[in-house]
């Protein structure tokens, strides 16, 4: 779990923290707290999304819950590192819609003495794991997993059931296509939706 003393003073090493877990469990809010507590802190700070996001806004982070911070948006992992100049922390939301070529760019910002700030879901719409973040979760020194709270039991929820039937493995939206579930809960919407 994430612990306040990783904000301790500036030693010179960087380090990857990632914030993962299903839809509307917080991530994108946790990823903007830690974000603006840098740059209270006095820390420059880099923020960046994949240019496909354009849900709320095109060029903020946005949680569910209206708050925002103003972010760079991306073709791909490569333009991070050419962008992140001179910097003392990076944050990067919704990582798994970046290419596999994430998981160099954030080791190599780490390597140069940054702390990297990865959101983003674990898991696709299906249960399996999510473009890069099995390898992020991997080489991060810091994992924090959020939950939701299943829309039918109320208990913790850690899958993003989707209620659209559109099966392409990308698809932007809330909760309109989307709804929080518990292992239970999506085992059995996964069943009836294969019949």
């Amino acid at each position: 779990m994430f612990r306040d003393n990783v904000e301790r003073e500036y030693a010179g090493g960087g380090w990857i923290e990632v914030i993962c877990g299903p839809m509307f469990s917080g991530k994108t809010e946790e990823l903007i707290r830690r974000l603006k507590r840098a740059q209270i802190a006095k820390q420059k700070v880099e923020i960046f999304k994949p240019i496909i996001d354009t849900r709320y806004h095109e060029e903020q982070v946005v949680s569910h819950d209206a708050n925002s911070i103003h972010s760079t948006p991306v073709e791909s992992s490569s333009n991070i590192e050419l962008l992140a100049n001179d910097t003392r922390v990076v944050g990067i939301d919704e990582a798994q819609f970046f290419d596999e070529g994430i998981v160099d760019v954030c080791n190599n910002l780490a390597n140069q003495g940054i702390r990297v700030i990865v959101a983003g879901l674990d898991l696709d719409y299906t249960g399996k794991p999510f473009g890069p973040m099995p390898n992020l979760l991997a080489t991060a020194e810091y994992v924090t997993k959020l939950h939701a709270i299943c829309t039918h039991t109320g208990q913790l929820a850690h899958f993003s059931y989707r209620i659209a039937e559109e099966e392409k493995r990308i698809m932007l939206g809330e909760l309109d296509n989307y709804e929080p579930v518990s292992r239970s809960i999506f085992q059995s919407l996964m069943r009836k939706k294969k019949r």
